[in-house]
């Protein structure tokens, strides 16, 4: 069994084949999904899928590309949806210094303000960073993320950040991008990362495993990342997924 703990499968690059991808994703040992929800759109469609399939989670937030458009009124409403019986954390959240598309201040302040949340209805919170490490580690200490704790997204980043985000309650996650042959931090994350911390998660339609890269990524293909993470930590697939499940279930208060 496998919980792909990061999927946008309430993105367009699904609409013609849904039925066939989630059939994929049952064939390969995938039995449970958290589909993100980032902006008013994507939520909406991450709600229905929820509603239609007993094996599809949710974490819905607000990504920090879009922080620009969020209000107090998006903010009360993600306060309404954290008590949605299949919403299980809080998220995609944290800062994006690649796309310039909302200013740095207001990444800070929606970000803070999704973590308060978060420790106020009490759910973990799920952290896209992307240049961003240094501002993201010292937000979440800031504002005592710990208390929450959550998981460190599609994890790319040194040890030295590893640990920093391990002592703030955080499950490591890793995604297609350890499967990538230049991708030298991953790997030595996933090789270090203590197993009742370790998460797999495919971000599909994005960050295809190899040997998919560069095409559409898909649910199914999160087995390809744990037998990489097997590979990385010398042990069976079958031990990595269960204690990813085992880790996925224990956070998201799924048993």
């Amino acid at each position: 069994m496998l919980f792909d703990t990061h999927v946008h499968l309430n993105d367009d690059a699904f609409n013609e084949d849904l039925e066939a991808v989630i059939e994929r994703a049952k064939e390969n040992d995938v039995t449970r999904m958290a589909v993100v929800g980032f902006n008013e759109e994507t939520i909406k469609r991450a709600l229905e899928l929820a509603q239609t399939y007993d094996f599809i989670y949710l974490i819905v937030g607000w990504h920090p590309t879009d922080a620009i458009t969020f209000t107090e009124e998006k903010l009360e409403w993600l306060r309404e949806l954290a008590t949605h019986p299949k919403v299980v954390a809080l998220g995609e959240m944290g800062l994006d210094y690649h796309w310039d598309t909302s200013p740095k201040e207001i990444q800070f302040e929606v970000f803070r303000q999704q973590i308060r949340l978060a420790k106020e209805v009490k759910l973990p919170i799920v952290i896209h960073n992307r240049e961003a490490t240094e501002d993201v580690v010292r937000i979440l200490q800031e504002e005592k993320a710990d208390e929450v704790g959550g998981i460190m997204h599609c994890f790319g980043e040194t040890l030295e950040v590893m640990e920093a985000c391990l002592a703030m309650n955080f499950y490591i996650s890793f995604g297609g991008t350890v499967t990538f042959k230049n991708a030298k931090l991953p790997k030595i994350a996933a090789e270090a990362v203590p197993l009742n911390r370790i998460l797999v998660e495919t971000d599909a339609p994005y960050l295809a495993p190899h040997p998919n890269r560069g095409k559409r990524n898909e649910p199914s293909y999160v087995k390809l990342v744990a037998e990489k993470v097997a590979e990385l930590k010398e042990m069976k697939y079958e031990e990595i997924a269960y204690h990813t499940t085992e880790n996925a279930n224990k956070l998201f208060g799924l048993y």
